[in-house]
């Protein structure tokens, strides 16, 4: 009996000490924003798997073990606080507001933001900077290998258009474009080019109207991909969405900064043509066809040159004209006569203007190719924003130019865009925002596109290798006339096929304008305790 006394005397006092060896601890977590209580808050003892999640008002409580003193508070959006336990057992912790922690959460059909692993579709986000890293005059090519199942089809063109296949193409005869949405409101992202020109034909590309939107003001872009994803936005949206999100005038988590905050980005690039992408030319053979002229062995013409310097196929006095050999400049290939280095009156034999004029050159093959016809190309970009963050909301104004030089001469494309984001904090439970973007785009000798009237169909294919780039470029600057080497006859200074390249770049060249306003009506939007 005396043993069964003091077993149960043991028992009470281990009881005794595991009731002292822990504590109960309540409090509230609320946010630094506005006071108010966090609803679903995590509170866990570190090192322990003991925790609580806060109600509805922000409070908890939670059984802690003696032998720990530190609580981890988090929530998503917010900086996670770590709390050393003191002899009160009543803690109320503030948390404050994180950007980094918002990697979690994806923005959604509407503006609405959700936990990226609460959603029942994919998605997938690139953020703002990593567009910037190289700077081009169409945001959308940075979305390039960036987003699984996304297909960005690019153009060389100079402010050519992209076109976004999410997840391959879903009609064969109709649009199969992405849906591209700022701020939750649609914007329009139609192509303006010609019938003809979208149908491979005679053209100009002026570009995806998407590219006016300005990379230096986008936030992050989220790409949705699913048709649940996309379902608010009804049909216009069954080839996906991109998402984007502006820059707002917003402070990071923890900053102090107080009073305007202004923001200057300046860059600067330089490309050079890549030379083993050009055709090869072979340096055999010179203008013609083949054996179909009147000339020695039917590779060329025979015309008179008259006393009077005219150059006719009959002579205009027989006693006078003197017969001469010619290239055929009325072809535009080189399957004529072998060069053998042999003198021939060829096109810059033709006008009177020229060094060479009614003078035969060596049958050779040229120095300089159409390699030398294209220039260096440069971009500058320059960004200036200003932002500022107050109690009653934020604002965040910027204007960026871009300026690029193609690798064509004459080729050059300005946009300049200005933005306005403003947020109003109109009470406790209601904010307000609204963004606006005016866009002035100019190009000047966008390329030609399609198989006529294009310098690049010419040089890629119909040419005469025996015509060198730089004597044209001579002529050119000379006289400001257009002497081709593709005449029709020796005797019909008329081009044929194709003018002076440098003559269509300088007198014969593209120029265009667009001027764009995106406005996003001022949308209401709840704030988290309404």
């Amino acid at each position: 009996m005396r043993k069964f006394t003091i077993f149960l005397a043991l028992m009470l006092f281990i009881g005794l000490q595991v009731a002292h060896a822990q504590r109960t601890i309540s409090g509230k977590v609320t946010s630094s924003d506005d006071g108010s209580g966090i609803p679903g808050a995590t509170v866990l003892v570190k090192g322990t798997a003991v925790g609580a999640i806060t109600d509805i008002d922000g409070k908890f409580s939670l059984t802690v073990p003696k032998d720990k003193d530190i609580l981890l508070i988090s929530y998503v959006g917010m900086v996670t606080k770590e709390v050393t336990l003191g002899t009160d057992n009543v803690v109320n912790v503030v948390l404050e507001p994180s950007v980094q922690e918002l990697e979690g959460v994806v923005v959604t059909a509407l503006g609405i933001p959700r936990e990226k692993k609460s959603l029942g579709y994919a998605t997938q986000e690139v953020k703002g900077g990593d567009l910037n890293i190289v700077k081009t005059d169409n945001f959308v090519n940075g979305l390039s290998g960036r987003v699984a199942g996304v297909q960005v089809k690019t153009t060389t063109n100079m402010g050519g258009s992209t076109n976004v296949l999410l997840r391959g193409s879903k009609s064969l005869t109709g649009n199969n474009q992405a849906l591209f949405v700022i701020d939750g409101v649609p914007v329009n992202n139609d192509i303006t080019n010609s019938t003809s020109q979208q149908q491979a034909g005679t053209g100009y590309d002026f570009g995806n109207a998407a590219s006016d939107i300005n990379p230096e003001d986008i936030d992050n872009i989220n790409v949705l991909k699913g048709s649940a994803a996309t379902a608010l936005y009804g049909s216009r949206a069954a080839n996906g969405v991109i998402m984007i999100t502006t820059k707002k005038g917003v402070k990071a988590a923890g900053e102090q900064r107080k009073g305007i905050g202004v923001t200057f980005n300046t860059s600067a690039q330089v490309g050079i043509v890549d030379k083993s992408t050009m055709v090869e030319y072979q340096k055999d053979y010179g203008e013609g066809y083949g054996q179909y002229y009147d000339g020695p062995g039917g590779y060329w013409y025979m015309r008179y040159i008259n006393a009077d310097g005219t150059i006719t196929v009959d002579p205009k006095d027989p006693a006078t004209s003197k017969l001469t050999q010619w290239a055929v400049t009325s072809e535009d290939a080189s399957y004529g006569a072998k060069f053998d280095g042999k003198p021939v009156y060829q096109w810059d034999a033709v006008d009177p203007e020229s060094p060479n004029y009614l003078k035969a050159t060596p049958w050779k093959a040229a120095d300089n190719g159409p390699i030398t016809f294209f220039e260096n190309a440069s971009t500058f970009v320059n960004s200036l924003a200003i932002e500022n963050s107050f109690k009653g909301g934020n604002y965040r104004m910027s204007y960026t130019n871009f300026t690029q030089n193609g690798i064509m001469p004459n080729s050059k494309l300005t946009k300049n865009n200005v933005a306005l984001n403003a947020t109003w904090n109109v009470n406790d439970r209601l904010t307000v925002s609204g963004y606006g973007n005016y866009s002035i785009n100019k190009g000047t000798g966008r390329n030609s596109t399609g198989y006529n009237d294009n310098i690049m169909g010419s040089f890629r294919q119909w040419y005469g290798v025996n015509v060198d780039i730089k004597e044209q470029k001579e002529m050119y600057d000379k006289t400001l006339r257009n002497i081709t080497w593709n005449y029709a006859d020796p005797s019909n200074a008329t081009p044929i096929y194709w003018d002076n390249p440098y003559w269509t770049r300088y007198q014969n060249y593209e120029n265009d304008s667009r001027n764009r306003f995106i406005g996003i009506r001022p949308l209401p939007i709840k704030s988290p305790t309404g």
